[in-house]
């Protein structure tokens, strides 16, 4: 009886992995934008980032311009206007070699 639950339940994780947030249908520059999102802006974007954050707003479909102004300045774009009036960002030079990652994950998790 423990080995079907513990194989019923190893098939449960495999199938849940796959119909995960985002899934396989991500390319693969979204797929890596994917790891560096979740590694290090979910401390303060929310995980799914469709939806606002703890300290950081919804960030998905956001402009490759303004998501390397961010990451590498922690500025904005001339003439953006933020969602937030919040300057809690950090730049993350060290993501420089990942930009258009995130900004195929970005764009291709956006409603």
């Amino acid at each position: 009886m423990k080995v079907r639950n513990a194989a019923a339940g190893l098939g449960m994780m495999a199938s849940l992995a796959g119909c995960g947030e985002q899934g396989p249908q991500l390319s693969e520059p979204a797929q890596r934008g994917r790891s560096t999102y979740v590694a290090n802006c979910t401390a303060c974007h929310a995980m799914d980032p469709t939806r606002t954050g703890s300290l950081g707003p919804d960030i998905a479909g956001s402009s490759r311009e303004l998501i390397e102004a961010r990451v590498m300045r922690a500025q904005y774009p001339p003439g953006y206007t933020p969602k937030r009036a919040s300057v809690a960002m950090v730049a993350l030079p060290h993501l420089a070699d990942r930009i258009d990652d995130l900004y195929a994950y970005l764009s291709e998790v956006a409603p």
